[in-house]
């Protein structure tokens, strides 16, 4: 079975608090775009075999696809087993939701595989398990997300920015960002005005609520985040914001001259250049 595993961004990311158990409480706008890795999964005689394009990604129990794979063969006692081959465009340490994506690609085909029958809902509070973005990654639908990711609250969108994701060659690990991040210091942005702004079509609003709580943690230890962002902005790009916990920034333009003129200057100097759209809301 062949399926798409989507990228996302996160139109603003606010840490809200420091949790006791040592995680965080967030409040986020994450939004499904159309890049996307290819996820083929079948059904084999025994035990789960990964492959890649990617060199650099593991192919053991290491890799949250495969962490996906044994808890589903676990939890329903199957007694098949699974071959997931990954073909990535996604690249890896953006803050684009990659590895999570392909989880819940592979939490939908064996799904469909296996006739589990289960609903989104049950999948994604199975993906929350593995992984905090899947379960968005699961629905692939415009969301106010809460919690640590698990608490999804979706709303209607219609976005028609193109979009430019340039990310520099190093990545920042998700863990490095919350642990250097000074919560009282950074920024703060208005989740709940940027939905409304969005659900409107109001987009200077929307433009004025990008934000991300991680930028000044990830932009220590990248500091190319930063420099690209000034960059976009500098182009003339309506907005320009980190997604996640970094390294990849992405820029939005009405102006498919601007795309353009901008895709030509970035792809000079960095590794990872990309014209890309919203992806709207639609059956699997």
């Amino acid at each position: 079975m062949k399926i798409r595993a989507y990228a996302k961004i996160n139109l603003a990311l606010d840490v809200v608090r420091r949790r006791e158990d040592g995680f965080h409480d967030l409040e986020m706008i994450m939004a499904p775009i159309f890049l996307h890795d290819l996820v083929m999964v079948d059904v084999i005689d025994e035990g789960i075999e990964i492959t890649t394009n990617n060199k650099i990604i593991p192919t053991d129990s290491r890799n949250i696809v495969y962490k996906v794979a044994a808890l589903l063969i676990e939890r329903f006692q199957l007694k098949k087993g699974v071959k997931i081959q990954i073909f990535k465009h996604i690249p890896m340490q953006a803050g684009l939701a990659g590895g999570s994506a392909d989880g819940a690609a592979v939490l939908r085909a064996m799904n469909r595989l296996f006739h589990l029958n289960l609903s989104l809902d049950e999948l994604a509070k199975l993906g929350a398990e593995v992984g905090s973005d899947i379960p968005f990654c699961v629905y692939q639908q415009f969301a106010f997300v809460s919690g640590r990711g698990e608490y999804l609250d979706f709303f209607d969108a219609s976005l028609d920015d193109d979009i430019l994701l340039v990310k520099p060659r190093r990545g920042v690990p998700t863990k490095f960002a919350f642990q250097n991040l000074h919560i009282h210091h950074c920024d703060h942005p208005n989740c709940r005005q940027m939905r409304y702004a969005i659900e409107t079509g109001d987009h200077e609003t929307m433009i004025h609520c990008l934000g991300n709580s991680l930028e000044e943690s990830s932009f220590k230890m990248v500091p190319e985040i930063g420099e690209i962002k000034k960059e976009l902005l500098a182009l003339g790009f309506d907005g320009a914001l980190m997604s996640g916990s970094g390294s990849c920034v992405f820029a939005l333009t009405k102006d498919k001259a601007l795309l353009e003129k901008g895709y030509a200057a970035m792809k000079k100097k960095y590794p990872f250049v990309l014209r890309t759209r919203f992806k709207m809301p639609e059956e699997f």
